[in-house]
């Protein structure tokens, strides 16, 4: 793997730090629901699901 995919993946690293901090997970602990989930579910399981198809990306198209 170059150089500039390993980048991209630590940056992909710092931005999940920042948004699983508890300063922005706390924006989303409300008491309203989304679809009869708590929003903080959809949150962290949405941003969870998007860094593993981020990461795929990179990964299969970057892997040489």
């Amino acid at each position: 793997m170059k150089k500039r995919h390993e980048q991209k993946l630590v940056i992909l690293s710092v931005v999940l730090f920042v948004l699983f901090n508890a300063p922005i997970l706390l924006i989303f602990n409300k008491s309203e629901s989304f679809f009869g989930l708590p929003i903080i579910y959809v949150y962290i399981f949405g941003v969870w699901l998007i860094s593993v198809i981020v990461s795929f990306i990179i990964f299969k198209k970057f892997d040489e």
